[in-house]
């Protein structure tokens, strides 16, 4: 690995890396208390739509994790800075809910079925085929298609649930357009989020638990990338990938020694040959 500068700015996915099924994984919180009590710029992104950051905020307090809203970015944030960088204060018909719907609003968006700008499918524990139908009518009309994560399937608790990515394929099918998919593993995401904390990618680290969407992401943005082995990847699914992260540990917890330290401090799991 070429040698990088030491790590000044963290991101770290949610789910998989600091909390699992409602519950915080252990180390998370030392990890998230040593960064606010050092001042180090730190995210937490989630590709998740349906909340506000308020909101995360609160259900990770929950959980013992103190993580204000401010340090937290989601797919609808990203999405909206996007669309407000592209066509200031345009229109969008939104498919999603309360954290999408705000993030836009926020940014100057009109919400409006009547010839928007942009159709903008988000998550939502509810997919309605009426507003599905509108969606596909008003993208055969003219508006441009932007989804804002490519999952396709979310988890619950009686199991895999169609997601964003999943309804946006049977858009795709009915109108021959493909969405523009703003988060993770759109390298966008982790540029808008360095700008959010003022960050280099020299000096920037992503954990997350998916090498398809959180290590691709950082690999592509110049990160510092750490596969942590308590979500979605496993060690053995690793060498399927053509690319590589950084480091690869059991859990956040070992993670814990890079702070403040070189990169390559944890007692890290090498990633297959």
């Amino acid at each position: 690995m070429t040698e990088r500068k030491p790590i000044e700015y963290w991101l770290s996915d949610m789910d998989g890396v600091l909390v699992h099924e409602g519950h915080p994984i252990p180390g998370a919180e030392e990890f998230i208390t040593r960064l606010s009590r050092s001042g180090t710029p730190f995210l937490v992104l989630t590709n998740n739509s349906i909340y506000t950051p308020r909101d995360l905020s609160a259900r990770l307090a929950s959980m013992g994790l103190a993580v204000p809203a401010a340090s937290i970015w989601t797919s609808a944030l990203a999405t909206a800075q996007f669309l407000s960088d592209q066509r200031p204060e345009g229109s969008a018909y939104v498919i999603g809910e309360a954290g999408l719907t705000t993030a836009l609003h926020e940014a100057g968006y009109i919400l409006t079925d009547i010839d928007p700008d942009y159709v903008v499918l988000g998550e939502t524990r509810t997919y309605s085929f009426s507003q599905i139908t509108r969606a596909v009518r008003l993208i055969e009309g003219g508006a441009r298609f932007i989804a804002t994560n490519p999952d396709p399937i979310g988890p619950s608790t009686e199991g895999s649930l169609p997601a964003c990515g999943a309804v946006a394929a049977m858009i795709t099918r009915a109108t021959g357009v493909d969405p523009y998919f703003v988060g993770k593993p759109n390298p966008l995401m982790m540029r808008t989020a360095l700008n959010r904390v003022g960050g280099h990618s020299e000096c920037t680290a992503m954990i997350g638990d998916r090498m398809d969407t959180d290590v691709v992401a950082g690999v592509e943005a110049g990160l510092e990338t750490i596969l942590v082995l308590s979500g979605v990847t496993s060690k053995e699914e690793i060498d399927r990938f053509p690319f590589r992260p950084s480091h690869v540990v059991p859990s956040i917890a070992d993670v814990l020694p890079m702070l403040g330290e070189r990169s390559g401090a944890p007692a890290a799991v090498d990633p297959p040959a």
